[in-house]
């Protein structure tokens, strides 16, 4: 029976890592790697079964130190997600295996009085059955906790900013320090650890949802952002057009007072720069498929174009539909923002910046290239004194296409700079 017992309590502990191991999965994306993915399951039992006991400090730095690890290794994503999982579900764990094991060691000594004489059958019976209990108490909490954070996880989308993780990160620190401490600390004080225990959880929990609530009060302010932008977009683009058609409609006429001024060179001149001027403005529109990256170029285009920055495009994201415009935003701007800020500092006959992108075959593919000079060191972050502030931009886009399972790439050589992003379509 008590082999019974504890095949019984290897399938409900097998049971709880892989809901643990889908339930961390649902905050970060595995690593591409087949292997990595497989050995991904095995290599976080240890962590996630770890048993806890009161005063037992190998076993709170272990799970602490091999969570960070584990996520490092099999997870892909920034170090600041990582960091921000661990310090959600650390806490949770921790709380959940010491309450479990505590409990189940109090109650074996209350039921079988622990007599010096030595263990009976009845006692191995009972410490088995009550093992069982517990892993199948942990696995139904856990089961829970997946029901009801899953949804939480998959809003988030790692769409925060660098900031908003560590405000999450720094509320984050009370429950990881209340149950590293309260376990360590006060060992014998039930009425104490217990709980906190349960705080810590819920508190880790309410990381997850508070995580949530700026991810969607972030959606919620851009899509309003957004939505302004287009109004913008389409109040302009419709003044240009009647501009323009306006401008064409006295084309002819002005054509004839040139065919007059033909003798007056510097008249003829200045009338041509007239009409250029009327029609440059219509130039900054692009037709790129997509309403919400023709607004990103169009800015672009005329951030360049005022920086004396010759812009070319070739963009057909008709098949982009399926990127959220937070994501598009954070790729096309940040890497039209690297190439000019890099343009700039080269001489006006030099500076050029071509943005092509296009469906190949089953991929997205955006490539971004840019002259620069052919010394110009090439900076892991920024070049900027303000590293705080600055240098998370390919970084970003990196995160925004990891999301959909791509992919960035950057190569500088022979004075010129590229950016590459490779997305597959659904």
């Amino acid at each position: 029976m008590t082999n019974f017992l504890d095949a019984i309590s290897y399938i409900l502990q097998s049971g709880y890592v892989l809901v643990f191991f889908l339930l961390l999965h649902s905050f970060l994306s595995l690593r591409q790697n087949s292997l990595l993915r497989i050995l991904a399951l095995f290599a976080g039992a240890p962590i996630f079964v770890v048993i806890v006991y009161s005063n037992d400090l190998p076993n709170l730095l272990f799970p602490m130190v091999g969570f960070l690890l584990y996520t490092a290794v099999f997870f892909r994503g920034r170090f600041i997600e990582k960091l921000t999982a661990v310090l959600v579900f650390y806490p949770a764990m921790i709380a959940v295996n010491y309450l479990m094991t505590d409990i189940g060691s109090r109650l074996y000594f209350w039921i079988t009085d622990a007599p010096d004489e030595g263990r009976t059958r009845e006692m191995y019976l009972t410490e088995a059955l009550l093992i069982m209990i517990s892993m199948l108490v942990r696995l139904i909490f856990w089961l829970a906790a997946w029901a009801l954070l899953q949804k939480y996880l998959k809003r988030i989308a790692q769409n925060l900013t660098f900031r908003m993780w560590l405000i999450v990160d720094v509320l984050m620190l009370a429950p990881i320090t209340a149950i590293f401490t309260i376990i360590y600390f006060l060992p014998d004080e039930i009425m104490v650890v217990y709980p906190i225990c349960i705080v810590s959880i819920i508190s880790s929990f309410g990381g997850v949802g508070l995580a949530a609530y700026i991810s969607d009060s972030l959606r919620t302010e851009y899509g309003a952002r957004e939505l302004e932008a287009k109004l913008s977009y389409y109040k302009d683009k419709t003044e240009e057009e009647e501009r323009v058609r306006r401008a064409y409609h006295d084309m002819k006429n002005h054509l004839l007072i040139l065919q007059a001024q033909a003798e007056d060179s510097q008249e003829i001149r200045r009338s041509i720069e007239s009409l250029q001027e009327e029609i440059e403005g219509y130039e900054a529109y692009c037709h790129t498929g997509n309403d919400f990256l023709d607004v990103v170029i169009r800015d672009k285009i005329r951030a360049a174009r005022s920086r004396n920055i010759d812009f070319q495009e070739m963009i057909r994201f008709g098949d982009g539909g399926f990127m959220e415009p937070l994501d598009i935003s954070t790729i096309f701007g940040n890497a039209l923002d690297n190439a000019i800020e890099a343009s700039e500092k080269m001489a006006e006959s030099m500076r050029l910046i071509t943005v092509k992108a296009a469906r190949i075959h089953d991929m997205m593919v955006i490539a971004v290239e840019n002259n620069m000079q052919p010394d110009t060191p090439v900076y892991e972050r920024t070049s900027k004194k303000d590293t705080l502030m600055h240098g998370f931009g390919i970084a970003n886009i990196q995160s925004a296409a990891e999301r959909y399972g791509g992919q960035c790439t950057t190569k500088a050589g022979d004075g010129k700079f590229v950016l590459k992003v490779v997305i597959p379509i659904p």
